[in-house]
């Protein structure tokens, strides 16, 4: 069976993008899914003089890992200020040390939602330009505005966008 993570790029243990994530995630068939929680690779702020003094983090390993052991990768990232959240940009810095092709060519489902109408626009275009560098193959493309009215009792409940989802969401299912 394959393996699919999910995760959010945020540390909130109320992130509206994880509950995007593992919504997305489960409607994938047939696949084993993990939901990642950034907490759990949480690890000092990134310095090359940190990571020639003590190497690299176990957390960041571990991360890096995660991605290896996947065969595809749903995250849904959160807009801080128009671009990543400090932790998930930490997290990335320090994978990207352990693995330049970070992403290591796993087939990728990247959204972004936020409370707004923009949906996490910013971001999404940040990751879209700096993910394929990091090796992402990034086979669907998903924003979600105004989350408080479109998503309730883990789903989206706007029809026209639960629909948009599931194309990307088959596309995703179709590259595994």
């Amino acid at each position: 069976m394959k393996k699919i993570i999910a995760l959010a790029g945020s540390n909130s243990s109320t992130s509206i993008n994880k509950q995007l994530a593992t919504y997305a995630s489960s409607l994938v068939d047939n696949v084993e899914v993990k939901v990642l929680d950034l907490n759990d690779f949480e690890m000092p702020i990134y310095s090359s003089d940190r990571e020639n003094e003590s190497g690299h983090p176990n957390e960041a390993i571990a991360f890096v890992d995660e991605i290896r052991g996947a065969d595809g990768i749903i995250i849904s990232l959160a807009e801080y200020n128009g671009a990543y959240s400090g932790a998930f940009k930490n997290i990335f810095d320090w994978a990207s040390r352990v693995e330049q092709k970070t992403f290591l060519g796993k087939p990728m489902l990247l959204m972004a939602s936020s409370p707004g109408g923009r949906g996490g626009a910013s971001v999404l275009e940040m990751a879209s330009d700096r993910f394929p560098r990091h090796d992402a193959n990034v086979v669907g493309k998903f924003s979600l505005p105004s989350f408080y009215d479109n998503f309730k009792e883990g789903k989206i409940i706007n029809e026209d966008f639960n629909n948009d989802l599931l194309e990307e969401v088959n596309q995703f299912q179709e590259s595994l």
